[in-house]
């Protein structure tokens, strides 16, 4: 199957060039359409959807809009500029050049790492291949669509860099990123949340704030990476990421925004009249954050790491936005971690830097959620409604780390098994509530109409109305 490379692959890496490369691409690329047609959205193949498209790494203009049906979407390769005479860093050869080629020495631990971000993208589309039967509106469908293909785009990148740089070992990768399916019992995805199942849109809207924000800070500890292409792959790939976080902040911005509508106008909180009237209570809405947002923690790792300590040490992966320490070498400098004492209560660790890698990233993720859940609770209190919407501990339900196995409350505090599963409902969604919140999803696809649990957008697409048809249903 030839390619017009100039054309079908928008890209910056000279792939019309590249004999090797283009035979490696010829190869996969069909594997790639078959897999999108099978697992990817259902119904919608044919559809025309209003979508952005990268064409460029150019700031001033790196995308452009237009009405494309999803097979025929232009999944392009781009890294971001190089940056010239640029040095490691962080870790133990801190200001040496980086590497434009993979050290042997390391190929295996790199591979890895770019394999275990690759599998997510597709694992994403996956979880979410039917949501679009049940799209609250046509804005929301495009806005699905958009984040998925961006997955697929981000699948290519990382797909690139296995087939650029790895080899034979990176091609056989490559195939089985898309042999691997969400939820398989036979070849799950790699990581558990990405197994999850998504079947309604408030935990889609929950998944791309909190789930694809774990995203955006893998991807910048791997832009800190002193692989440069690895390094310049991710740093365009966290430019498409920031759409899928807004996604999410925005879609549960609308949810609450529809439910203080009617708590105001019913003039109640009780959750069972507000579902008589068809909307999303808060403390369900609540539970949900506790699950999700607990989904993710288990995703940086155990708060303790020899690999983690192992991977900034050799420069292959730092922490986000590395400028802003002080201490880039973390030879010899320690931190305070809190972890269970065995006697029901909690005792204070002192650990090397270099293996605490994982909690401060974990950290520097929890600060950014706080940004709009602080939002959200801004918004709540101005309608006059008494109700906190609070991240819970990040010792809440873990399965990783001096915390695995520990039960607690949302807010921290150490209970016992009975009791975790007494109050469980209280916690996290129940059975009802998921039943519930499926009740609620009934496909909208009338031009600018909303399905009652949520509110309008306050603007729609690229100056484009909110009425717009963003996609055309054949």
């Amino acid at each position: 199957m030839a390619i017009n490379y100039q054309e079908r692959i928008p890209n910056n890496v000279d792939l019309g060039n590249d004999r090797r490369l283009q035979r490696a691409l010829e190869h996969w690329q069909p594997r790639f359409l078959d897999w999108w047609q099978e697992l990817g959205p259902e119904g919608f193949q044919t559809s025309d959807v209003y979508l952005r498209t990268a064409t460029s790494v150019d700031a001033k203009g790196w995308a452009t809009f237009g009405a494309v049906k999803m097979p025929d979407y232009r999944w392009g390769i781009f890294l971001a500029d190089q940056e010239k005479d640029r040095t490691i860093g962080f870790g133990d050869d801190f200001g040496k050049p980086v590497w434009q080629q993979v050290p042997g020495e390391y190929r295996s631990i790199l591979r890895r790492l770019i394999v275990t971000q690759g599998d997510t993208e597709p694992a994403s589309v996956e979880q979410q291949r039917l949501l679009g039967q049940t799209c609250p509106s046509l804005f929301d469908l495009r806005n699905l669509f958009q984040v998925n293909v961006e997955e697929g785009r981000h699948l290519w990148a990382m797909v690139y860099l296995l087939h650029a740089y790895f080899g034979r070992d990176g091609r056989e990768e490559a195939e089985d990123l898309l042999m691997r399916h969400s939820g398989s019992e036979d070849n799950p995805r790699i990581l558990g949340t990405f197994n999850e199942p998504i079947s309604e849109w408030l935990s889609f809207f929950m998944f791309t704030y909190f789930t694809d924000r774990d995203g955006k800070y893998q991807l910048k500890c791997l832009a800190e990476s002193s692989f440069d292409p690895l390094a310049r792959t991710c740093q365009f790939m966290l430019t498409e990421e920031a759409h899928h976080m807004y996604v999410g902040e925005t879609g549960i911005s609308r949810i609450i925004r529809r439910t203080l509508e009617i708590m105001n106008e019913l003039k109640t909180d009780d959750p069972a009249v507000l579902r008589k009237a068809g909307v999303i209570d808060l403390p369900t809405l609540k539970r949900f954050v506790n699950f999700w947002f607990s989904s993710c923690m288990d995703l940086f790792g155990a708060e303790i790491s020899s690999n983690a300590a192992i991977t900034f040490a050799n420069g292959i992966k730092g922490r986000p936005d590395e400028r802003g320490y002080e201490d880039h070498i973390a030879r010899d400098s320690v931190m305070n971690i809190e972890v269970p004492d065995e006697k029901g209560g909690v005792r204070i660790e002192e650990v090397a830097v270099r293996s605490a890698i994982n909690d401060q990233v974990r950290n520097a993720y929890i600060k950014d959620c706080m940004v709009g859940v602080t939002r959200w609770n801004r918004m709540i209190k101005k309608s006059g409604i008494d109700f906190v919407i609070e991240l819970p501990s990040s010792r809440f339900r873990r399965n990783i780390g001096a915390w695995a196995g520990v039960p607690t409350a949302p807010n921290g505090e150490i209970i016992s098994e009975a009791e975790f599963n007494r109050r469980h409902d209280e916690f996290l969604p129940s059975e009802s509530d998921r039943a519930y919140i499926h009740s609620l999803m009934q496909q909208v696809t009338e031009p600018g109409k909303m399905a009652g649990w949520i509110a309008a957008p306050d603007r729609g697409i690229n100056n484009l109305p909110v009425e717009y048809e963003y996609v055309h249903l054949q």
